[in-house]
């Protein structure tokens, strides 16, 4: 049974934090590719569960409720926080809506055409990504706006041409969605709005999204592509959010909030409209349950490391903020929407191992997903995979389980390594060690793009480690990048669902700016930020219950095509910001030119509203003694008998050295010869390396 304190129809706003001294409930549930997590908060302790994911999504959702509802009989939920995978799968795949692209007359090809840089830089036979809307759905409309104002003005008659053909075009292809792109309409939206109007009063049933509200930036490729891509996508993600709602009020809990790509949720309208803001929540959950926990944990410097079924997703942590980028490329395709900085990689737990045609071995891209899964799963898989690798060197044990549906055999694990291990003229385990180092290179490249690659030393972060497999591969990518300490969290198995359970409500806005940073100077010598910013504070404060309000400006040297976000106050003086930005463009690029005019891009507003606070504490741990016993494990280049402990069991204060194997819920740790643990005060895990760095376990 599924009950609720505060009805199905939440309102955030009306929830007073003292609420959380009260035994407030916040539930969190991620739906990945392989499981779908769920974590309940209350009265500072956790529950969670862990099920299959389905082809239904929802469904993975009601299971993993009805799960937790069995185990405590009555389940009460006052707040729930939801990511998914849902946009990210259906852009994966192509199964959008069909839909129209308009655009200012001339342009149509915009989205064909893209930019000039390649897939592979040497390779010209390599295509690029399809747009989403094809060239036969992009129809021209006469008007036309440039940076000094309207060039063609927009007529009644064009808008009612527009109506007429769009009609058309529904009866005849199925149109579900239309994205609307015009011209420099982040300075003057007045003609996509009109056009918006009428199409919205004659369609009511379609989709729009207008560029000028999705993405209100300068560059019209990478704006008009994030426009295609949220009509796109959006009317996929409504329908599976209002079958969601449904069964929410079905089981009276609230209907829940969406995690987005810039590590806040939003309401389900504002996801349900605009489907490009979530394009990534589920790795976005993971990264902010992160860095709440290292602040608690007295770590605000981290590198992430998720390491999940299908993909290992890394970021950066700094100050115990998670970066957050205007941009990023999702499927290729560019989307111009903020999101947490997160580098993916096709490195996982269900990641296949096979041969080249030359007779190398390689491991990923393509993963045995969650069916058939990993051939260990005994569900019909037969190629190996990274988990059957670590299965076969004893870091998993034969017979365990993972949640309740899916038991780990050691034998067909063995049978599917072989299939590569005798045409590489191999052993078994040679052949097990390959794959998961190939797996760990990978990672440890992934780790590098966010660290190095920006100027930063890797060794000045610790690595906080989880997913179902990222505390098995922890140490070896630590001991690899120079890191000597690791943060592996109670519950890294289910760390996504925990960062979405924990987050706030956030907006993001952006207006465009365009000119010489020096001209945002008053005639007293004042900064007209606070002017600038004017329109973007009245609608956070129209659209969240009083915001935490921070800002940042996009700048760069005049001439460079790309520009750096820096964070700013609104009081800051002029000659303030251009030092910022010098500095951190010497560290981004390990140069700077204090001569060179500075250009002011974008100003940004980032609004969040804090929700209710849930304190969190280490778990109570279960009687009995931590160590279940030893087994025969890969350690130290060789197989050994290492101790294996029940983290359940394992109490604040608790110390272990490796080698060793700890076992959670829902991952495993595998500590290496030379680290040793304890658990601290928040039932985190701290590793730490007792010996020379940069000694490799692989």
């Amino acid at each position: 049974m599924v009950a609720s304190a505060l009805g199905s129809n939440l309102d955030p706003a009306n929830l007073d934090q003292t609420e959380a001294s009260r035994g407030l409930a916040r539930l969190g549930i991620d739906v990945g590719g392989t499981f779908t997590d769920l974590v309940l908060l209350q009265d500072g302790q956790m529950q969670t569960a862990k099920v299959l994911s389905t082809p239904s999504p929802e469904e993975g959702v009601f299971a993993a409720l009805d799960k937790l509802g069995a185990l405590q009989g009555e389940l009460r939920v006052d707040l729930f926080c939801h990511g998914m995978t849902v946009a990210t799968n259906a852009l994966l795949e192509r199964k959008g809506s069909p839909t129209l692209f308009l655009t200012t007359a001339g342009f149509r090809d915009v989205l064909a055409i893209a930019r000039q840089n390649r897939p592979s830089l040497y390779d010209l036979t390599q295509p690029k990504p399809e747009p989403v809307v094809p060239r036969h759905h992009c129809l021209e409309v006469k008007e036309r706006c440039s940076a000094g104002g309207v060039l063609e003005p927009l007529t009644d008659a064009e808008i009612r041409r527009v109506v007429q053909e769009v009609g058309e075009r529904v009866q005849r292809d199925g149109i579900r969605a239309i994205g609307v792109g015009f011209l420099f309409s982040f300075l003057y939206p007045e003609h996509e709005q009109r056009l918006g109007m009428a199409l919205r009063q004659a369609f009511p049933e379609l989709h729009l999204s207008l560029s000028c509200e999705v993405a209100p930036e300068f560059r019209e490729y990478e704006r008009f592509s994030t426009t295609a891509i949220d009509a796109y996508l959006s009317p996929a993600l409504a329908g599976y959010l209002h079958r969601l709602a449904q069964g929410c009020r079905e089981r009276g809990i609230p209907q829940p909030l969406i995690m987005q790509s810039s590590g806040g949720v939003t309401s389900i309208a504002q996801a349900a409209a605009h489907a490009s803001v979530a394009l990534l929540s589920g790795p976005a959950g993971g990264v902010y349950g992160a860095a709440y926990l290292g602040r608690l944990s007295g770590y605000p410097h981290l590198l992430s490391f998720d390491m999940g079924g299908t993909s290992t997703d890394v970021a950066l942590i700094q100050d115990g903020i998670p970066q957050v980028t205007p941009a990023a490329v999702v499927c290729g395709l560019p989307v111009q929407q903020p999101q947490i900085d997160i580098h993916t990689v096709s490195a996982g737990g269900g990641s296949l191992a096979y041969l080249l045609p030359g007779g190398g071995l390689q491991v990923g891209p393509e993963s045995a997903g969650s069916n058939p899964g990993p051939a260990c799963y005994g569900r019909g898989g037969t190629a190996p995979t990274v988990t059957d690798a670590n299965l076969w060197l004893g870091y998993l044990p034969d017979g365990g389980r993972l949640g309740d549906s899916v038991q780990l055999r050691r034998g067909l694990a063995e049978q599917a390594i072989a299939t590569l291990a005798d045409p590489l003229g191999l052993s078994l385990q040679e052949t097990a060690v390959g794959i998961r180092t190939l797996a760990n290179v990978a990672m440890s490249r992934a780790l590098r793009v966010i660290s190095v690659e920006r100027g930063l030393d890797p060794a000045d972060f610790a690595l906080l480690a989880f997913g179902g497999a990222g505390p098995m591969h922890a140490c070896a990518l630590a001991e690899e990048l120079g890191i000597r300490t690791i943060l592996i969290p109670a519950a890294c198995g289910v760390l996504s669902a925990l960062g979405m359970a924990l987050a706030d409500l956030r907006r993001d806005y952006r207006r465009a700016i365009l000119q010489p940073l020096r001209q945002l100077t008053s005639a007293s010598g004042g900064s007209l930020l606070a002017q600038w910013a004017e329109p973007l504070i009245r609608q956070a404060r129209a659209d969240l219950q009083d915001p935490a309000l921070h800002f940042s400006l996009d700048l760069r040297y005049r001439g460079q095509s790309f520009e750096l976000e820096i964070p700013v106050r609104l009081s800051d003086p002029i000659p303030h910001l251009e030092q910022q930005f010098h500095q951190a463009h010497r560290q981004r690029y390990g140069w700077q030119d204090l001569a060179q005019p500075v250009e002011a891009i974008q100003l940004r507003l980032q609004a969040v509203q804090a929700l209710p606070t849930v304190p969190l504490t280490a778990p109570h741990p279960l009687p009995g003694d931590p160590l279940k016993g030893r087994r025969e494990a890969w350690f130290g280049g060789r197989m050994c008998s290492v101790p294996v402990y029940d983290r359940q069991r394992m109490g604040v204060g608790f110390q272990l050295r490796g080698p060793a194997i700890v076992e959670m819920p829902e991952a495993t740790a595998v500590i290496e010869a030379g680290w040793t643990g304890v658990i601290d005060e928040v039932g985190t895990l701290i590793l730490s390396c007792v010996r020379d760095s940069g000694t490799k376990s692989w």
